[in-house]
């Protein structure tokens, strides 16, 4: 799989003039997320320092070869320490003079605070990261439409096992596990999360239920919400199914589930709130007398995070740019009935989105032997 290179140097360049703006001398990043994003560096243990003049990457012993070889493109200078005391005492001497460095409070427990406090003149702010993240360039998306295209390979595969479910034992894990497998095989270095198969009454009444051995059997609802990681990029998909002939009762309510997503889809564009798209996701569920039924936000911004900002929900305050990855994903779930939830993940673009998502939707008409 061939993917275009991340130019870690111009996120560098881009950042330090919006430092230079904020007037701080330095900023200092804990959040190994923020990390990888500006230097490339994937290792579990590091910090990174943007300057005036220069760029430094902390982390212990173990990675000193690879943060070398990861940041390259980045013009990182890497340290590397054995001992956490010697790593600090090196991060200290980095910072040593500057009066004013910015770092995100969110990032860091409240111990790891007080220590850097005793010896760096450091200043709560926003991650100057964090926000940059929110808009994703070329080669963040061509990662994530990879990651979305291997989960998408693997569901096609994988629904002929679980519309059989009605004549040939198949249990949640069972589905859960060949969907890992095949996502692998289609380019994927990892799942995305822990993939969800919730089926029947009870199991796909819960949103994020954990995959059981449950036998998934005819007349069940089931939810799939499955995911691949690429070069350290998320996708996110949910599909959900009858095995067997609907009833009626499934039918109407999955059709509202449709609907709602449709319309949120449709409301998705530079500009409008997040909140917004939820209330339009929400107004659908609601005209109908099934608000109850509807457990958890609309949908969140995916990138080197499975959830990141943006997040419809009503508690937000985010506004919809251009390069934003969402999902809209929304659900209804009621123990003894199940559930359904529809999600896609899309690119906002100039005049409104671009799926990143292609499984077909299925329509409840048929049965599974007619699928």
């Amino acid at each position: 799989m061939s993917l275009p290179r991340i130019d870690h140097a111009s996120r560098v360049r881009v950042l330090r003039e919006r430092l230079a703006e904020s007037g701080h001398d330095a900023l200092l990043l804990t959040d190994l997320v923020d990390v990888r994003w500006l230097t490339g560096f994937s290792g579990s243990n590091g910090w990174a320092v943007l300057l005036g003049d220069n760029l430094v990457l902390g982390t212990d012993g173990r990675y000193a070869e690879r943060a070398i070889a990861e940041s390259a493109d980045s013009g990182a200078t890497v340290i590397a320490e054995q001992l956490r005391s010697r790593l600090h005492d090196r991060l200290v001497a980095v910072l040593h003079g500057e009066q004013s460095v910015a770092l995100d409070p969110t990032t860091t427990s409240q111990h790891d605070w007080s220590m850097l406090a005793s010896d760096i003149a450091i200043r709560s702010a926003p991650s100057l990261v964090k926000v940059a993240r929110r808009v994703k360039d070329t080669s963040e998306i061509a990662r994530i439409e990879a990651a979305a295209a291997a989960a998408d390979s693997a569901l096609a595969e994988v629904e002929p096992i679980l519309l059989a479910a009605d004549h040939e034992p198949t249990t949640e894990a069972d589905v859960r596990n060949e969907l890992e497998y095949r996502m692998r095989l289609h380019g994927a270095d990892d799942r995305s999360y822990e993939t969800i198969v919730a089926s029947g009454p009870d199991h796909a009444a819960r949103p994020h239920h954990e995959v059981s051995r449950r036998t998934i059997v005819e007349g069940d609802t089931v939810i799939i919400d499955v995911g691949a990681l690429i070069d350290g990029y998320h996708s996110d998909m949910t599909r959900s199914y009858v095995i067997g002939d609907p009833t009626d009762e499934q039918c109407a309510i999955y059709g509202l589930v449709e609907a709602s997503q449709a319309a949120g889809i449709r409301a998705l564009r530079p500009g409008v709130t997040a909140r917004h798209i939820d209330s339009i996701c929400r107004d659908v569920f609601d005209g109908a007398g099934y608000g109850g039924w509807f457990l958890h936000g609309t949908g969140h911004g995916v990138g080197l995070e499975i959830h990141e900002t943006p997040f419809h929900s009503q508690a937000s305050d985010d506004v919809i740019e251009a390069g934003h990855v969402v999902t809209i994903e929304p659900g209804l779930y009621s123990s003894g009935f199940g559930g359904f939830r529809i999600e896609d993940l899309l690119l906002v673009t100039e005049d409104g989105s671009r799926a990143l998502t292609h499984t077909p939707q299925h329509s409840l008409g048929a049965s599974a032997g007619d699928e």
